[in-house]
């Protein structure tokens, strides 16, 4: 009884900690975008960078808007490639699928090796400009890790495991959910955070199909040679794929923390 009373409040005590540290990712997040309201602040920090140029920030949009619009498409991207990798992932490791595995698993190999922009380059033919075709390029290009984590995640759980479930009288189902997506978890985590990360740094190139974002300071200084607004792009860029890397981290803590609570 005592045992099982000390098994159940670390649970908590985990739990706990790990919705205190999702806490602290979203505030970050939260305070990050406060940081880009401060025109301000990033005319005098780019100005004593590059005193010599005349134009430090980009004029069309502030960077507020510009860092909304980057939030917009990676959001809709990351969303649309949870909802494919996920069940894609699942069904390849299920009887029915893994026909499918080694072509499925060449497929992502060799999709990996395109470079984002050639992406985005094959999309436009079909869909033209706009957040549409940036969507498409994004989810093609961001869906491949995360559905590789998830294979090896579900292939990774230990096949005595497996038995003891099937012993147990477990349904395949709910076997998945309760025996196979919690151990493997951590990997499929690991995979959305790659995910993450390359939708947000991918995004920058968006621009060139008339998606908007954070790309757009990027490419007008590369297009001037102004590095000021380059940096204007690329810092909120780099601060919001390492805070929103941090906070999925943090949240593939609290699912875990919980699904361990509730077994």
């Amino acid at each position: 009884m005592t045992a099982g009373v000390t098994a159940r409040q670390r649970h908590r005590l985990e739990r706990r900690r790990a919705l205190a540290g999702l806490g602290v990712a979203v505030g970050l997040l939260a305070l990050a975008f406060v940081l880009f309201a401060q025109e301000s602040w990033w005319q005098a920090a780019l100005g004593v960078l590059f005193p010599r140029e005349t134009r430090v920030l980009f004029e069309r949009s502030t960077l507020l808007e510009l860092a909304l619009e980057h939030l917009t498409i990676t959001g809709v991207s990351l969303g649309v490639i949870v909802a494919i990798a996920l069940p894609a992932g699942i069904w390849l490791t299920r009887p029915a699928g893994q026909a499918f595995l080694p072509l499925a698993s060449n497929v992502l190999t060799v999709g990996q090796t395109f470079p984002p922009v050639a992406v985005l380059a094959l999309a436009l033919p079909f869909f033209g400009f706009g957040l549409r075709p940036a969507v498409i390029a994004l989810v093609a290009y961001g869906i491949l890790p995360l559905t590789r984590s998830v294979i090896t995640g579900l292939q990774g759980v230990p096949a005595d495991l497996l038995d003891a479930a099937d012993g147990l009288g477990m349904h395949p189902r709910t076997r998945l959910w309760r025996v196979e997506l919690p151990l493997a978890l951590p990997v499929i985590v690991a995979g959305l955070r790659i995910s993450v990360v390359y939708t947000i740094g991918t995004a920058t190139v968006a621009p060139i199909i008339g998606a908007g974002g954070l790309g757009v300071p990027i490419i007008a200084g590369l297009s001037v040679s102004n590095l000021a607004l380059v940096l204007q792009g690329a810092v909120p860029v780099a601060l919001l794929a390492l805070l929103a890397d941090f906070a999925v981290g943090r949240l593939g803590l609290v699912a875990g923390a919980g699904r361990g609570q509730r077994g």
